[in-house]
């Protein structure tokens, strides 16, 4: 008997109830025939969640150990190299107070791939030490001059913590109506603080052409055949008035460069506007954090608390059942059993073409 039964109930999440042991390694089989007929037929892009996930446990697991030299990954955990259709689902898990949750299980998840149990689970481990792959996107528009200077500074201070191993690389793009690399890949702190001292404000802005250009020209083509951690730290009030792309075309384009978003809004008022919504969207879709730091000189509290997220997450392998190499957008949907915890993770990714 599998140890785990879904009792999905119409308009709600599963309960799930356990009954008896059994090995991990029999799951898959059964699971992923028992979330075929319980998720819905179709599902939207980046919208759907399954009704009844399957537990993501692990047909087998990697234990080789990292090559010397290699300081990428935890102490025992392995330094993956990624098979043509393995997916690296990178992820946080917080308590409602926004807490990093560490030393889960493997048997804690569950997790669906376009609505279906992966055919295998690779690795599972806890990740701090990823090499990281940065893009600090800063609003440079007319809207934000009054307090452009300190947000400068408190950026420099943050790439001087977050870029302490030799695999880290970081880019800086600020923008107004159009994006502007003013320092390219580099783990060279004087280069990107050269870079970052180089934006002036000035002019309309045109954030989802940014966030659209940051993806397509600088993340996408950053990995390579072992998993790095993406992530564009967005610093804007969130106003958009001139971009060419929508928020959408944005967010889909995040997902192909498998790239989550951690925004800082620069909006100190006690309301919540227009685009601090965008801001949020923008995140959680990618499967990242919005902060509102109350006043600018909170925003370094929030840059601490990127970094901290940036090294202390878990790293799942796994490939996917059913896979075709087609260009199409797969949902992902993954969940902690224990409903005290949220997992942030982006909603989907797009399949390689042939």
């Amino acid at each position: 008997m599998i140890n785990q039964v879904f009792l999905p109930r119409a308009g709600s999440r599963p309960r799930i109830a356990t009954t008896a042991a059994v090995l991990l390694t029999t799951v898959f089989p059964i699971a992923a025939a028992r979330a075929q007929q319980t998720a819905p037929s179709a599902a939207k892009p980046a919208a759907a969640q399954p009704t009844a996930p399957a537990p993501a446990s692990a047909a087998a697991q990697s234990t080789q150990p990292a090559p010397a030299g290699e300081s990428q990954t935890d102490v025992g955990a392995p330094t993956i190299k990624l098979g043509v259709n393995e997916v690296n689902l990178i992820f946080t898990v917080t308590d409602n107070r926004g807490h990093y949750i560490p030393n889960l299980q493997q048997s804690d998840f569950a997790l669906l791939d376009d609505q279906r149990a992966p055919a295998q689970v690779t690795s599972f481990h806890q990740q701090i030490n990823l090499p990281l792959r940065v893009g600090l996107v800063i609003d440079a528009s007319t809207s934000i001059r009054e307090r452009f200077q300190f947000e400068q500074q408190a950026a420099t201070d943050f790439l001087l913590q977050v870029l302490k191993a030799k695999g880290d690389r970081a880019f800086v793009m600020g923008f107004d109506v159009t994006p502007d690399v003013t320092a390219d890949w580099s783990n060279d702190l004087d280069a990107l603080e050269t870079g970052i001292n180089a934006l002036h404000p000035g002019g309309g802005t045109a954030l989802f052409d940014a966030v659209y250009s940051a993806c397509r020209d600088k993340l996408l083509t950053a990995r390579g055949q072992e998993p790095v951690r993406k992530a564009i730290i967005l610093i804007s009030d969130g106003d958009d008035n001139q971009s060419h792309v929508y928020e959408s075309e944005a967010i889909k384009e995040c997902e192909r460069a498998e790239t989550i978003i951690y925004a800082i809004s620069t909006n100190w008022t006690p309301s919540r506007g227009r685009g601090d919504k965008i801001l949020t969207e923008l995140a959680e879709q990618t499967g990242g954090e919005v902060f509102f730091p109350p006043t600018i000189e909170d925003m370094s509290t929030s840059f601490q608390d990127i970094e901290t997220e940036l090294r202390s997450q878990y790293a799942l392998t796994y490939t996917p059942a059913d896979f075709k190499a087609d260009g199409s957008f797969r949902t992902i949907y993954l969940y902690c059993y224990d409903r005290r915890y949220k997992v942030r993770a982006r909603k989907g990714y797009f399949a390689p073409r042939e």
